[in-house]
Order: C-alpha cells, then sequence, then structure tokens
C-alpha cells in the first residue's frame, strides 16, 4: 500500500477539519450573511421570509440573501465613490461578451478570405434539387373517412387539377386549399431541403422541372396540387441560400479541423462534473478540475462554468444539463470546447475587438449600474444630499437597502434586477460572505413565523354565511375560504 499517499491524504483531511473548526470559532452564529461592514441577521432574514407569502424553502433563502449581498455591495460602492469603471476589473466580467464579439469578428475575416460563391451556377444548382421551392393546393382526407368521403375528395381535387394552370396557381390556391398557412399565401411554402417534406411531396418535387405542376400526388395528409416554383420567381432567395450554405459548409470544415487539430479527449467523468458545476457556478469559479485534454491545454471545470455563464437563459441550460443523459451533456461539452478552440484561434490570429463597440459594451455595463443605484435610492448624488463622511454616506445606503427590500418584499416596490456581470464585479471586489449555517437557522424561524402568521390569519377570518343544514346546528360554524393574499412577484 502506498504510504506515502496516505500521509498526503490524512494531512489534507486535518487541514480541512482545522479549517473547519476554526470558521466555526471565529463565525458569528447569528449572521446570515455579510456585505463588507454589513450583516444580515439570522433573526432580519428570518422575518424577511416569514413575512411574506414566498415559500419557505432553500432556494428562496439562497435568493434572497445573494440579492441582499448584491445590493448592499451596490449601496457600498455608490458611498465609496467607486464607479465600478476600473477597466481591468470590469473587462474580465465583461469576457464572455468580448469573447463573443472576438469570435465574431475572427469568423468575418475567415469569411472575407474565403473563396466567394460563384452565382452563376445557382440555377443549375436549383434545377438539380439542392434547394427546392414549391406551391400547393392540399385537399384534405383523415384516417376515419369512408371510403366514399375519399372518394369525394379526390373527384375534387381532380376538378381543379383540371383547371389550374401557372398563370392562375396562386389565385387557386389562396382560394381552394385545406393547408390554411399555404392558403394565405397563395400556396407557397417557401423554400426548403431535402428531407424537409414528406417522402411523396418531396419525390414529386423532384420529379417536376421548375414551372411543371403535378398531377395528384398523395400523401398521408390528402391530395395535393403540386407547382415546382421556376427559378425566377426565387432567384433572390435561392442566392441567400446557396450563399449561406456555402458559409455552413467552410465553417463546419474549418470547426471540424481544429477538432482534428486539437486532438480533444473528453474524460470519462465529463458529465458528473458538469451537472456539478452548472449546480453552484460561483463555487467553481476557480475549480481547475480537467473535463477534457486538448493540444492548446487542458479544458477544467472552470472554462466550463465560464462558458455557460454566457448563456442568456441560464437557468435553462442548468436545468437540462441537470436532467439530460450523459451523451448528451458529453456533446454540449465538446460544443463548449469548440469555443474555447474557436477563441484560441481568434487569438493566435490576434483578432482584437472593436474598440467602439468594447467602449459602447462598458458605457452599457455603466449605465445598468446607474440605473440600479438610482432605483435604490443610493445614487452618489441621492447620498451626498443627506450625508457628507463616507461613513454616514455607507449607513444611509445600508439602511435604504433595508428599506427597499423590506417594500419589494410586502409587493410595494419594483423589483431592480442586478444582471450577473453586475453582481459578479461586485463580489470580485469587495469582501462577501453567505453563512450557509445561519441562512438554514433563518429558515428554521422563518418557518416559525410562517406558522404563527398563517394561524392568525386564519383566526382573524369572518365567519362563513353560508347558512348551515340540520346536521350542522349545534355545532361551530364552518370558517370561510376568504381570498388568499397574491404571491409578491419581484
Amino acid at each position: 500500500m502506498n504510504r506515502s499517499l496516505i500521509a498526503v491524504v490524512s494531512a489534507a483531511l486535518t487541514l480541512a477539519a482545522c479549517e473547519g473548526f476554526k470558521e466555526a470559532l471565529t463565525a458569528h452564529v447569528d449572521v446570515a450573511a455579510r456585505a463588507e461592514d454589513q450583516e444580515l441577521s439570522v433573526e432580519r432574514l428570518a422575518e424577511m421570509i416569514g413575512n411574506t407569502d414566498f415559500p419557505v424553502t432553500p432556494e428562496f433563502a439562497r435568493t434572497l440573501s445573494g440579492l441582499w449581498v448584491d445590493y448592499q455591495l451596490l449601496g457600498h460602492a455608490a458611498a465609496a465613490g467607486d464607479s465600478l469603471k476600473d477597466t481591468t476589473r470590469l473587462d474580465k466580467v465583461l469576457w464572455p461578451m468580448i469573447a463573443e464579439a472576438r469570435v465574431n469578428a475572427f469568423h468575418d475575416r475567415m469569411l472575407a478570405a474565403a473563396p466567394k460563391h460563384d452565382s452563376a451556377t445557382n440555377e443549375a444548382r436549383y434545377g438539380q434539387g439542392e434547394v427546392l421551392a414549391a406551391r400547393h393546393i392540399l385537399f384534405r382526407t383523415t384516417p376515419t373517412m369512408s371510403a366514399a368521403q375519399k372518394d369525394s375528395v379526390r373527384r375534387r381535387a381532380e376538378a381543379t387539377r383540371a383547371r389550374v394552370t401557372g398563370a392562375n396557381f396562386a389565385q387557386v390556391a389562396g382560394q381552394t386549399n385545406d393547408d390554411p398557412t399555404a392558403k394565405n399565401q397563395g400556396g407557397n411554402l417557401g423554400l426548403f431541403p431535402r428531407g424537409a417534406m414528406v417522402k411523396e411531396f418531396e419525390q414529386a418535387v423532384l420529379g417536376l422541372q421548375p414551372g411543371q405542376i403535378s398531377p395528384l400526388v398523395e400523401t398521408q395528409f390528402g391530395y395535393h396540387i403540386i407547382r415546382r416554383t421556376p427559378y425566377s420567381e426565387v432567384r433572390g432567395e435561392i442566392g441567400e441560400a446557396m450563399q449561406r450554405r456555402a458559409t455552413q459548409v467552410a465553417d463546419s470544415t474549418f470547426v471540424a479541423n481544429l477538432e482534428a487539430g486539437a486532438n480533444v479527449k473528453i474524460k470519462d467523468d465529463a458529465p458528473v462534473v458538469a451537472r456539478a458545476v452548472v449546480a453552484d457556478l460561483e463555487g467553481h469559479a476557480d475549480d481547475k478540475t480537467v473535463m477534457a485534454t486538448t493540444k492548446i491545454g487542458d479544458f477544467t471545470a472552470a472554462k466550463f462554468g465560464r462558458w455557460v455563464r454566457m448563456f442568456p437563459q441560464r437557468q435553462q441550460v442548468q436545468q437540462v444539463i441537470q436532467q439530460a443523459p450523459d451523451s448528451i451533456v458529453r456533446q454540449f461539452v465538446k460544443n463548449m470546447i469548440r469555443n474555447e478552440l474557436i477563441l484560441h484561434a481568434a487569438d493566435s490570429a490576434k483578432v482584437p475587438m472593436d474598440p467602439q463597440q468594447l467602449a459602447q459594451l462598458r458605457t452599457t455595463f455603466a449605465q445598468v449600474i446607474g440605473q440600479a443605484w438610482t432605483q435604490l435610492g443610493v445614487a452618489p448624488n441621492q447620498l451626498s444630499d443627506s450625508a457628507k463622511t463616507e461613513g454616514e454616506r455607507e449607513r444611509l445606503a445600508a439602511a435604504r437597502i433595508e428599506a427597499y427590500l423590506t417594500r419589494l418584499l410586502a409587493n410595494q416596490a419594483q423589483f431592480v434586477p442586478i444582471p450577473s456581470e453586475v453582481s459578479e464585479l461586485l463580489r470580485d471586489t469587495y469582501e462577501w460572505k453567505i453563512a450557509n449555517a445561519g441562512v438554514e437557522r433563518a429558515l428554521e424561524r422563518a418557518r416559525r413565523i410562517r406558522v404563527a402568521r398563517d394561524s392568525t390569519r386564519a383566526a382573524a377570518r369572518p365567519q362563513s354565511q353560508v347558512p348551515m343544514g340540520p346536521e350542522q346546528q349545534g355545532g361551530a360554524a364552518p370558517q370561510g375560504g376568504g381570498q388568499q393574499p397574491t404571491t409578491p412577484q419581484p
């Protein structure tokens, strides 16, 4: 047995135990969170949770604690005169948007250097069926129709086919069509790739020359009369479609070569690590666990989390990753590695971000902060009107944040959102902490407060005015349900 390994593990466990013991001794047991000099007491958090109509759950308690931290740090910055415009700190939290802009610039440079699509071949490629376009008139049938009913639909379709021409096809399709969407567009289905339509329909389109009209075509939807759209009617759309196809081929080839050259090898436990990261993005911000190896370096849990934070619908992404099978999660990890490889290629090509775009991004960020300050009543000018020293301004800002939270939870104030980038900048700049043990104690007290409050409300409800039946005579009057309060939505 490897005794040196045991010694290392034992030392690590001992250190962890000592650190935990030290924290237990030094922590304030009545504090749920801290933001610089401000403390959120267990009792205050319990009252905020217990006296609202929000669910008394760990998720809500953590959300509220985090919101308190962000608000208080925002107030502290305003009181200290920190405009939060330091470009080093700012660009760090704006990394997702900066990275996306640089990748887009790199992509534009690649396209500019790529061979141009030869539009002279568009008509021939359209005729060969690379891209399809058609109009149709549908005479719908259903599986429940009798043979006689279906025959009646077929005879109506044949009669229409006998009178339809290329010149009147759109008009007839707009008058006689059981496809409501196509009917409103003269039967036009627009452009579509192979495989988009059912087999019988696609084969019928491919069997026509542009401009020709088909005999009746039967599919699971009924009988169709199809006109393959002439090239002259879709010339512009075909040109755009062919250019998109050329771009997609160039992109796919570039990415495939990039991945092949990087020798990407995803670890077997990557899905497990991915789920752990999305469950606590903040806690894994510096996690160096290797999820994959590549020639440009290890792809770590921290890098994975950084890419996940780029998604606007981050919560949906987190839910999907938590619930998806390992195969899907592995593919998602592979896609994030692909992003990393593309960004590295942009770095190698020395593609900078457009200075004007970067300046606009920073300006927008400053505007978001200024708006949040004003809505919370802690903008620097709002504080300096009533407080002269920095200490006075900090106390005033903290008090106004507490008052705002009280109004917010009572559904008397509009919710002021704090974007994740602002939260990250504040927490990277200032001291803060959320004490999980304190939050748990606050939850316990909040449950007792909620029970007591609900009991008081129940006792105060008026008795029902519904007449009692004979079987209720002599008994206690039933209590009316009353209208339940609406849960405030910040």
